[in-house]
């Protein structure tokens, strides 16, 4: 991706994190990374799908870096003792190699949606970020919930359907439905109402 030398980019310290991709993605996007914690890696009774999730999130990260864009990392503070994800856990920690640089903005969760008794509303408004962009776990779940409220509160959502997954699970009928199953209808909900899904060679370009 190149650089934006525009006044306009000169003036906010921000450059465009989606230059020539397409009339949709505004230039100032905050990447939510979301839950994308050492439990996660873990081993699951489950099996997931997108393999190479972390990795194309850690392209997405390394690029919103490079480009000064602002980045929010998400993690879930469980209320059920015993969870990976209780508080003084090794599994509530953030995975290494997607920590947060001192600089990014942290948010802890307590529920699925990350708006919720979060502040992330407002740490987006008092910066005049109109965007977001979702990645990380799971798709049906934490991705999900918190794509919708952003999509109902006013937010350009975007969700990048490569870099987030689910694990396979029963429907409400009892039928186990895959992985990518899962996947593709938490997507299919989100698509054209809440928000709009993309893939990750939308967002990174080629210098």
């Amino acid at each position: 991706m190149r650089p934006d030398t525009s006044p306009k980019a000169a003036h906010t310290g921000m450059a465009p994190l989606a230059a020539n991709v397409g009339p949709h993605l505004p230039a100032l996007s905050a990447l939510l990374v979301v839950d994308m914690q050492v439990g996660m890696t873990w081993p699951h009774p489950a099996t997931r799908n997108n393999p190479a999730a972390e990795q194309v999130i850690a392209r997405l990260l390394q690029t919103w870096r490079e480009n000064g864009g602002p980045v929010v990392h998400i993690r879930h503070i469980s209320r059920t003792p015993g969870s990976p994800f209780w508080p003084g856990q090794p599994g509530v920690e953030f995975q290494p190699a997607l920590a947060p640089l001192a600089t990014e903005h942290v948010v802890e969760k307590n529920v699925p949606d990350a708006f919720i008794n979060t502040g992330l509303e407002r740490w987006l408004h008092a910066r005049a970020i109109p965007s977001v962009v979702i990645v990380g776990v799971s798709t049906n779940n934490s991705v999900e919930s918190t794509a919708r409220t952003a999509g109902n509160l006013g937010f350009k959502t975007f969700v990048v359907a490569d870099a987030t997954f689910a694990f396979e699970r029963p429907d409400f009928h009892g039928v186990l439905r895959s992985a990518e199953d899962v996947h593709a209808m938490a997507l299919g909900n989100l698509d054209g109402e809440y928000a709009t899904v993309i893939h990750a060679g939308q967002v990174v370009q080629a210098a």
